[in-house]
């Protein structure tokens, strides 16, 4: 399938790295958080758990199985429980592992990303961007054909993947641990919505 399931979601690019406060390009390599990130992990938490009903209650959460990610959804799922109550278990899906940026992982983001979204430039050793988005797709699809309301817990380029296939400019960066409400387009529109929390 190459068009998402037109089911509303819930979105959060994992916590800052120490690459990330670096401007490096982290792609496949396998970075935890920080301090920082941990901290904004247990916030974006906070803010669901209040704010989350306003949209629609999280009934499960999945993440990319990379440490920065994985992190983030389990102290995001810790943050959101009710005092007394178990968490939210966290599942991974493979699918949703971050682009490999090959021969670029680790070195400062340049300025090649739109030509590597357009199709005309891929870092050797890199994923395709159309490769990118198909997976992406595959795994979200996967994600939302459950019960209740999923939050997907993931990664920078996954999302700008992502907003291409849901009719959105695709080269935005997306900040660390912000919550996004995604909605199916409004009859006879073209695009997702998106709300940012916080």
């Amino acid at each position: 399938m190459t068009h998402l399931i037109a089911r509303p979601y819930w979105y959060l690019r994992h916590g800052e790295t120490d690459w990330n406060a670096e401007g490096r390009s982290q792609g496949r390599s396998d970075i935890p958080l920080n301090a920082r990130g941990i901290a904004q992990a247990e916030a974006a938490g906070a803010l669901l758990a209040r704010d989350e009903s306003d949209y629609a209650p999280i009934a499960r959460i999945v993440s990319s199985p990379l440490v920065r990610a994985l992190r983030t959804a389990q102290i995001v799922a810790r943050a959101m429980a009710a005092p007394g109550a178990d968490a939210l278990p966290v599942a991974v899906d493979d699918g949703l592992q971050e682009v490999c940026f090959g021969d670029q992982e680790g070195l400062p983001m340049g300025d090649w990303y739109d030509s590597w979204i357009a199709g005309a430039f891929t870092p050797p050793g890199a994923e395709p961007f159309a490769a990118l988005r198909a997976r992406a797709v595959a795994a979200v699809n996967r994600a939302l054909d459950g019960e209740g309301t999923v939050l997907i817990v993931c990664h920078g380029a996954m999302f700008r993947a992502l907003r291409s296939a849901m009719g959105l400019p695709a080269n935005v960066r997306l900040p660390n641990a912000t919550p996004l409400w995604i909605r199916p387009p409004e009859r006879g529109a073209a695009a997702w919505s998106l709300d940012i929390m916080g």
